[in-house]
């Protein structure tokens, strides 16, 4: 049976409420849109509110709050109680994002570095250099997302239902939860100070904003599961076991 977690102390710094209209609380933050839509949520809300949207779209709406609070309040140090955290809502929502960076964002960005990089006649001897260091930073970030999904959210499934494994904990991905994204780190200090580009290249500038965006979307991603979904889990362990 599916059990929920104490949120009750973040309730209390809450920006957004149930009560905001959705469209007030993406006018706001416009960043959110992409929390939206990872708890598969469609634009046209009209003046619903939040709880309207959740409720009508059977989407556990403490859940849903905690996660868009959380990001924009940006403070990541402050302990947190769990009280209406609905971790199969945020199992959900983190596969989303993962399909989102893995199936639409990732491969958008490589046709744009393509196309920017293919602009300009002189830098072409570039391209396999620049395609290599984004590649083996998607690969990273494949082996990363498919390990949660395969390994970590199962585990996680099986913990819901009370099912014991001595074999492994959310402590196990917590101790292997690194940093993904030194290659990208390394393509975009290439792109910002070695390209060798005349004029003005918009492509360039609209693709290394797409590689700067993404990289604070990941970031933000991991804070998720750093901050909510791995201490959610850890409690959920630990009733499981006081109830043995």
């Amino acid at each position: 049976m599916c059990e929920h977690i104490d949120l009750q102390s973040m309730q209390k710094q809450q920006k957004f409420s149930e009560n905001e209209k959705m469209s007030d609380l993406i006018n706001e933050n416009h960043s959110l849109l992409l929390v939206i839509s990872r708890f598969g949520l469609s634009l046209g809300f009209g003046d619903r509110t939040v709880k309207q949207v959740c409720e009508a779209n059977e989407i556990d709406c403490k859940t849903f709050l905690a996660v868009v609070n959380f990001l924009s309040e940006g403070n990541f140090e402050v302990d947190h109680d769990y009280e209406g955290l609905f971790i199969p809502s945020v199992i959900e929502y983190l596969k989303n994002a993962h399909s989102y960076f893995l199936d639409f964002k990732l491969p958008l960005i490589r046709n744009k570095l393509i196309e920017a990089v293919s602009a300009q006649e002189e830098n072409i001897p570039y391209k396999s250099i620049f395609l290599q260091f984004f590649d083996e930073y998607v690969l990273e970030v494949r082996k990363h997302m498919d390990y949660e999904n395969k390994t970590v959210f199962r585990y996680v499934q099986k913990v819901l239902k009370g099912e014991a494994d001595s074999r492994y904990s959310i402590s196990v991905f917590q101790d292997r939860h690194n940093e993904i994204d030194s290659k990208l780190i390394e393509l975009k200090n290439i792109l910002i100070k070695y390209y060798p580009a005349k004029g003005s290249n918009y492509l360039l500038t609209e693709v290394l904003f797409d590689i700067l965006s993404c990289e604070v979307d990941i970031a933000s991603h991991n804070q998720v599961e750093d901050y909510l979904f791995i201490p959610a889990v850890e409690e959920l362990e630990r009733k499981n076991k006081q109830k043995k």
